[in-house]
Protein backbone atom coordinates (compact mmCIF):
# COMPACT_ATOMS: atom_id res chain seq x y z
CA UNK A 1 0.00 0.00 0.00
CA UNK A 2 1.30 3.09 -0.81
CA UNK A 3 1.72 6.12 1.89
CA UNK A 4 1.15 9.47 0.10
CA UNK A 5 3.22 10.95 2.93
CA UNK A 6 0.01 12.52 4.88
CA UNK A 7 0.47 13.13 7.94
CA UNK A 8 -2.36 12.51 10.01
CA UNK A 9 -3.63 15.32 12.65
CA UNK A 10 -4.38 14.71 15.69
CA UNK A 11 -6.83 16.60 17.77
CA UNK A 12 -6.47 16.76 21.83
CA UNK A 13 -9.51 17.93 23.82
CA UNK A 14 -8.06 20.41 25.78
CA UNK A 15 -11.38 20.50 28.82
CA UNK A 16 -12.20 23.48 30.71
CA UNK A 17 -9.76 26.46 31.03
CA UNK A 18 -9.35 27.95 34.44
CA UNK A 19 -10.99 30.76 33.41
CA UNK A 20 -14.31 28.98 32.30
CA UNK A 21 -14.48 26.96 35.62
CA UNK A 22 -14.04 29.71 38.00
CA UNK A 23 -16.87 31.41 36.12
CA UNK A 24 -19.11 28.67 36.11
CA UNK A 25 -18.10 28.40 39.90
CA UNK A 26 -19.15 32.43 40.43
CA UNK A 27 -22.42 31.47 38.26
CA UNK A 28 -23.52 28.43 40.76
CA UNK A 29 -22.78 30.69 43.67
CA UNK A 30 -24.96 33.37 42.48
CA UNK A 31 -28.21 30.46 41.95
CA UNK A 32 -27.52 29.61 45.35
CA UNK A 33 -27.49 32.47 46.83
CA UNK A 34 -30.87 33.95 44.96
CA UNK A 35 -32.39 30.40 45.70
CA UNK A 36 -31.54 29.91 49.33
CA UNK A 37 -33.48 32.46 50.88
CA UNK A 38 -36.46 31.41 49.09
CA UNK A 39 -36.07 27.91 49.37
CA UNK A 40 -35.91 28.11 52.74
CA UNK A 41 -38.72 30.16 53.36
CA UNK A 42 -40.74 27.12 52.03
CA UNK A 43 -38.89 24.49 54.38
CA UNK A 44 -40.22 26.56 57.67
CA UNK A 45 -43.61 27.11 55.73
CA UNK A 46 -43.87 23.51 55.03
CA UNK A 47 -42.57 22.71 58.94
CA UNK A 48 -45.26 25.32 59.99
CA UNK A 49 -48.08 23.52 58.55
CA UNK A 50 -46.75 20.12 59.29
CA UNK A 51 -47.16 21.20 63.26
CA UNK A 52 -50.54 22.41 62.56
CA UNK A 53 -51.77 19.07 60.80
CA UNK A 54 -50.25 16.92 63.55
CA UNK A 55 -52.16 19.04 66.13
CA UNK A 56 -55.04 18.71 64.78
CA UNK A 57 -54.21 15.28 64.44
CA UNK A 58 -54.13 15.14 68.20
CA UNK A 59 -57.13 17.05 69.09
CA UNK A 60 -59.18 14.47 66.88
CA UNK A 61 -57.36 11.86 69.10
CA UNK A 62 -58.42 13.35 72.12
CA UNK A 63 -62.27 13.54 70.86
CA UNK A 64 -62.14 10.05 69.78
CA UNK A 65 -60.96 8.96 73.21
CA UNK A 66 -63.32 11.10 75.15
CA UNK A 67 -66.15 9.51 73.00
CA UNK A 68 -64.94 6.21 73.17
CA UNK A 69 -64.16 5.92 76.78
CA UNK A 70 -67.43 7.98 77.78
CA UNK A 71 -65.70 10.44 79.58
CA UNK A 72 -63.70 14.08 79.09
CA UNK A 73 -60.19 14.50 78.16
CA UNK A 74 -57.95 17.40 78.32
CA UNK A 75 -55.31 18.27 75.45
CA UNK A 76 -52.01 19.76 77.20
CA UNK A 77 -48.77 20.85 76.60
CA UNK A 78 -45.34 20.58 77.94
CA UNK A 79 -41.89 22.24 77.38
CA UNK A 80 -39.01 19.42 76.76
CA UNK A 81 -35.47 20.25 76.45
CA UNK A 82 -33.61 22.19 73.32
CA UNK A 83 -36.68 24.35 73.19
CA UNK A 84 -38.75 21.28 72.05
CA UNK A 85 -42.46 20.80 73.24
CA UNK A 86 -44.92 17.99 73.54
CA UNK A 87 -48.90 18.31 73.05
CA UNK A 88 -50.65 15.08 74.72
CA UNK A 89 -53.58 13.89 75.07
CA UNK A 90 -54.38 13.23 79.20
CA UNK A 91 -55.47 10.18 79.71
CA UNK A 92 -54.87 10.47 83.63
CA UNK A 93 -55.90 13.93 84.13
CA UNK A 94 -53.24 14.92 86.04
CA UNK A 95 -51.96 17.32 83.95
CA UNK A 96 -48.46 15.32 83.29
CA UNK A 97 -47.33 13.63 80.54
CA UNK A 98 -47.36 9.42 81.01
CA UNK A 99 -45.44 7.50 78.43
CA UNK A 100 -48.82 5.73 77.12
CA UNK A 101 -50.79 9.46 76.51
CA UNK A 102 -51.20 10.04 72.82
CA UNK A 103 -48.81 12.86 71.94
CA UNK A 104 -46.80 14.45 69.28
CA UNK A 105 -43.61 16.15 69.59
CA UNK A 106 -43.85 20.11 67.94
CA UNK A 107 -39.71 20.80 67.05
CA UNK A 108 -37.39 23.52 67.62
CA UNK A 109 -38.01 26.87 66.64
CA UNK A 110 -42.56 26.01 66.44
CA UNK A 111 -44.52 27.68 69.25
CA UNK A 112 -48.27 26.97 69.73
CA UNK A 113 -50.08 29.54 71.62
CA UNK A 114 -53.92 28.45 72.77
CA UNK A 115 -56.59 30.90 72.30
CA UNK A 116 -56.71 34.90 71.35
CA UNK A 117 -53.51 37.05 72.14
CA UNK A 118 -50.77 34.71 70.06
CA UNK A 119 -49.66 38.08 68.44
CA UNK A 120 -50.88 36.71 64.56
CA UNK A 121 -51.43 38.97 61.69
CA UNK A 122 -54.95 39.51 61.53
CA UNK A 123 -56.22 37.52 64.51
CA UNK A 124 -58.89 39.69 65.48
CA UNK A 125 -60.40 39.78 62.22
CA UNK A 126 -59.34 35.74 61.75
CA UNK A 127 -61.14 35.14 64.80
CA UNK A 128 -64.30 37.00 63.87
CA UNK A 129 -64.49 35.36 60.44
CA UNK A 130 -65.03 31.78 62.28
CA UNK A 131 -68.44 32.88 63.44
CA UNK A 132 -68.13 31.14 66.81
CA UNK A 133 -67.02 32.37 70.15
CA UNK A 134 -63.64 31.35 71.29
CA UNK A 135 -62.67 30.19 74.44
CA UNK A 136 -60.04 32.49 76.07
CA UNK A 137 -56.35 31.60 76.41
CA UNK A 138 -56.35 30.30 80.11
CA UNK A 139 -58.70 27.73 79.26
CA UNK A 140 -57.93 24.01 79.13
CA UNK A 141 -59.13 23.14 75.74
CA UNK A 142 -60.81 19.21 76.23
CA UNK A 143 -63.65 17.17 74.86
CA UNK A 144 -66.87 15.68 76.59
CA UNK A 145 -68.21 12.33 76.00
CA UNK A 146 -70.14 13.61 73.12
CA UNK A 147 -67.17 15.19 71.25
CA UNK A 148 -67.68 17.93 72.14
CA UNK A 149 -65.05 21.02 72.74
CA UNK A 150 -65.50 21.87 76.65
CA UNK A 151 -63.86 23.69 79.60
CA UNK A 152 -63.33 21.59 82.52
CA UNK A 153 -64.60 22.47 85.87
CA UNK A 154 -63.76 20.23 88.52
CA UNK A 155 -64.83 16.68 87.95
CA UNK A 156 -67.13 17.86 84.99
CA UNK A 157 -66.31 19.72 82.00
CA UNK A 158 -69.42 21.62 80.76
CA UNK A 159 -69.97 22.71 77.02
CA UNK A 160 -70.75 26.53 76.37
CA UNK A 161 -72.89 26.20 73.36
CA UNK A 162 -72.18 27.52 70.07
CA UNK A 163 -68.07 28.18 71.62
CA UNK A 164 -65.23 26.49 70.39
CA UNK A 165 -61.08 26.76 70.47
CA UNK A 166 -58.50 28.16 68.81
CA UNK A 167 -54.52 27.63 68.66
CA UNK A 168 -52.17 29.72 66.54
CA UNK A 169 -49.06 27.74 65.33
CA UNK A 170 -45.86 30.36 64.57
CA UNK A 171 -42.21 29.84 63.45
CA UNK A 172 -39.54 32.13 62.90
CA UNK A 173 -37.51 31.68 59.13
CA UNK A 174 -33.55 31.89 60.37
CA UNK A 175 -32.48 32.90 56.85
CA UNK A 176 -35.46 36.08 57.38
CA UNK A 177 -36.13 36.43 60.58
CA UNK A 178 -40.05 36.38 59.76
CA UNK A 179 -42.72 34.99 61.60
CA UNK A 180 -44.57 32.14 59.36
CA UNK A 181 -48.16 30.99 61.09
CA UNK A 182 -50.82 28.79 60.77
CA UNK A 183 -53.86 28.16 62.93
CA UNK A 184 -55.99 25.41 63.64
CA UNK A 185 -59.50 26.64 64.86
CA UNK A 186 -62.03 23.69 66.79
CA UNK A 187 -65.76 24.46 65.79
CA UNK A 188 -68.74 24.23 68.15
CA UNK A 189 -69.18 20.86 66.82
CA UNK A 190 -66.14 19.25 67.75
CA UNK A 191 -64.23 19.90 63.92
CA UNK A 192 -60.51 20.51 63.54
CA UNK A 193 -59.43 22.79 60.67
CA UNK A 194 -56.19 23.64 59.45
CA UNK A 195 -55.70 27.30 58.26
CA UNK A 196 -52.28 29.27 56.79
CA UNK A 197 -51.54 32.23 56.29
CA UNK A 198 -49.61 33.14 53.20
CA UNK A 199 -48.49 36.59 54.15
CA UNK A 200 -52.12 38.45 53.39
CA UNK A 201 -55.03 36.15 53.86
CA UNK A 202 -55.66 33.04 55.82
CA UNK A 203 -56.67 30.16 54.10
CA UNK A 204 -58.08 27.22 55.13
CA UNK A 205 -56.46 23.78 54.25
Amino acid sequence: MKNNGAASIRRSNPGFSLLEMMIAIAIILILVAVVSPTLMTHVYAVRIRYAATDLSGILQRARMEASRRNTFYSVQQVALAGNVSEIFVDLAKTGLLAPSDPQVVIGTGTTVSFGPGAGAPGEAAFIAALNFAVAGAGAVPSFNARGLPCVPAGATCPQTPGQGFVFFVSGTNQSSGNLGWAAVAVTPSGRAQVWVYDGANWTQQ
